[in-house]
């Protein structure tokens, strides 16, 4: 089922994926499970004050990491790992992000073990921040070679899920028994099926250079900025444009369970869909080197595609005001120091 910008009818059948308890309650408890199994030593590795700059040290390339890495983990503290994980994303967003971490299988077999990170679908590390609380302010964060999904909770309330990254190397596995294999299909296919239903004018909008940039624009930064909006205007579309555009944003926004997914999609809604817009830079045809990015008020998609001969797809969700509840936080502490 897909979000064509937005329906609210279907918040409740949403919402209602998560009756049992609200995900401030299942994250709280999840985490609590997860350290509780962990020894005094692997709780000092995976636990920051929530203050720390280690929370805003976010990256998805393979690098030296900070936080718990799941192949030093016995297996029943790994599925407690994933259990947490689970707790913050939609089936298709989990789904997304362990497929990611298996592609590493396959890199080790392409590049060979002779590396300073070697290719390891256990290398990836687990960090709380915080005390988990779901009255509390804390926050956790799941991340290796791309894949960093960073979620924050203020007093209770959950305040983001972003950044969201989620990469993929190969694209397309070409060879073997996965062949065939796209974890981020939907996130290709859908924007160049919106870009190649445009007529000439709006192409011309939309194209915002004819060359691919190298990579995302916003990198890893701690806070994404593009400058300002560029390419066709949500307003210059036809109902079947808007539709896609939709399902593109929903394919990111859907990363995160259900209830969580409808009140972002709900804060985009709010700040306005006419001020939307959609830019390209590239080519059109798949397998050459393209970009894209939906770019709105509160809100950016960007999305690459250039490397390893346009075979290497980085994907990011970021929220210009929120990331790592920054909004909710800010209102937060002005809300506590006017009441002193």
């Amino acid at each position: 089922m897909r979000f064509p910008i937005f329906p609210a009818a279907l918040a409740a059948f949403l919402t209602a994926l998560h009756v049992y308890a609200s995900p401030e309650t299942e994250m709280t408890d999840a985490a609590k499970n997860f350290l509780a199994a962990l020894s005094d030593e692997q709780k000092t590795i995976a636990t920051f004050e929530f203050k720390s700059d280690e929370r805003e040290n976010w990256h998805f390339i393979p690098k030296d990491r900070k936080g718990i890495t799941l192949g030093t983990l016995k297996p029943a503290q790994r599925h407690l790992a994933f259990a947490l994980l689970q707790s913050g994303l939609s089936n298709r967003g989990l789904s997304k992000a362990v497929t990611i971490m298996s592609l590493e299988q396959i890199l080790q077999e392409l590049e060979g073990p002779s590396r300073r990170f070697p290719r390891d679908p256990e290398l990836y590390h687990v960090s709380i921040f915080g005390t988990p609380d779901a009255q509390g302010t804390w926050g956790w964060r799941f991340e290796g070679h791309h894949l960093s999904l960073n979620f924050t909770l203020t007093k209770g309330k959950f305040a983001s899920g972003t950044p969201s990254f989620m990469g993929t190397n190969p694209a397309e596995v070409r060879k073997g028994p996965r062949a065939g294999l796209r974890v981020l299909a939907a996130e290709e296919d859908l924007a160049r099926e919106l870009m190649t239903s445009l007529n000439a004018g709006q192409q011309k909008h939309a194209l915002i250079q004819t060359n691919a940039p190298d990579d995302i624009l916003t990198v890893a930064n701690r806070t994404a900025d593009v400058g300002k909006a560029q390419g066709l205007a949500f307003t210059e579309m036809n109902a079947a444009q808007k539709k896609l555009l939709g399902r593109i944003i929903e394919e990111y926004v859907g990363r995160l369970r259900g209830d969580l997914a409808v009140a972002d999609l709900s804060k985009i809604d709010a700040a306005g869909r006419s001020k939307i817009r959609f830019a390209w830079a590239g080519s059109t045809q798949r397998g050459q080197r393209h970009y894209y990015r939906v770019h709105g008020p509160t809100f950016l998609l960007e999305y690459d595609n250039t490397q390893n001969d346009a075979n290497h797809v980085h994907a990011v969700w970021r929220d210009f005001d929120n990331d790592f509840g920054r909004d909710l936080l800010k209102e937060h502490l002005e809300h506590s120091h006017k009441s002193k």
